[in-house]
């Protein structure tokens, strides 16, 4: 399958987190990278290898836990490194598959431990042949839930070319990603029809800091963890579909009790993400909250005992306005 061409006439809004933290600012990747060509004369490439090289090493000493929640407009797609392992959950919707690439690039990445496509709906997958195609990827799990779309065959047709063999997830398995490790929360059943309630939900466990993962897991697959019997509790919860209000319930917000809401979404997106039940929610248990649509790509750090993100929680509890478009 040809590979997507890249796309050079729209800014790139995926943020290079570490450099961002060693700074103490954040710029547009595609800002900085430009910045850097200009001050040198030298090629874009040849500025993101600079950066790329300044950042590396700066938290991965092997005891510590990156998260980078990425940029990617109304989708999902998240890079998570622990030492010299990482793993990729979801990728953004088709037109990201290419930033996405070249954000792993940028950060160093050579291979990918895990790939988690977490349902496939194409704001999460769609960029992943993309990524597949561009790295070794080690353990792939999706659900068992397919669709008849063409986003959804060219992730399959990559994994056959490249003899990649799909991985279920089974619900309280157990993985290691250096001195972290995930168990698989859901799904818990069949839910027939609704490819939200397939979405691979995960666990991610550094030392004392716990992240839970669920892509865009609705009421029932909520209530199913939630009658699981695994604790569910966590420092950081990457809010389910976008922060829509078919999620996100009262009960599992209070099971989860987080410390720290990411919510990845795009700005003026047409289904009102997030929702105003949902920030009402997390504003009267005293969550702080990240947005993607207001502050581009966040980056949570753990060193097993405390969590640091690269930006400040936001303040505006702007709920969106559906547009129905």
């Amino acid at each position: 399958m040809a590979r997507r061409r890249r796309r050079k006439s729209r800014g790139k809004k995926l943020f290079l987190a570490v450099l961002a933290l060693c700074l103490a600012a954040v710029y547009p990747l595609q800002e900085q990278l430009a910045e850097n060509s200009a001050d040198s004369g030298r090629t874009e490439n040849a500025a993101a290898e600079d950066i790329s090289a300044a950042a590396s090493g700066v938290f991965q000493d092997g005891s510590t836990l990156e998260v980078h929640f990425l940029d990617v407009g109304q989708g999902d797609a998240t890079l998570i490194r622990c030492g010299d392992d990482a793993m990729l959950i979801d990728a953004g919707n088709n037109s990201w598959g290419d930033d996405v690439r070249d954000y792993l690039e940028y950060q160093g990445i050579d291979d990918l431990d895990y790939v988690i496509g977490t349902h496939p709906d194409a704001d999460h997958i769609g960029g992943l042949d993309v990524v597949m195609e561009a790295f070794d990827c080690g353990t792939v799990i999706m659900p068992d839930y397919e669709k008849d779309t063409q986003t959804y065959e060219e992730v399959i047709d990559v994994m056959n070319q490249k003899g990649l063999e799909l991985t279920l997830p089974q619900v309280g398995t157990v993985y290691e990603l250096g001195e972290a490790a995930f168990t698989i929360v859901a799904p818990c059943r069949d839910y027939g029809d609704n490819a939200n309630d397939y979405s691979v939900g995960i666990l991610l466990e550094h030392g004392e800091n716990r992240f839970l993962f669920t892509g865009d897991a609705e009421e029932e697959s909520e209530t199913d963890m939630l009658n699981s019997g695994i604790d569910l509790s966590a420092d950081v919860f990457k809010a389910a579909h976008h922060g829509s209000r078919t999620a996100n319930t009262e009960a599992f917000l209070e099971r989860v009790n987080p410390d720290y809401v990411v919510i990845s979404c795009g700005e003026g997106n047409s289904y009102g993400h997030p929702h105003a039940e949902v920030l009402n929610r997390l504003r009267e248990m005293g969550v702080q909250v990240f947005r993607t649509d207001e502050e581009g790509t966040i980056t949570a750090v753990s060193d097993g005992s405390s969590i640091t993100f690269n930006v400040p929680p936001s303040e505006t509890w702007k709920a969106g306005e559906p547009s129905g478009s």
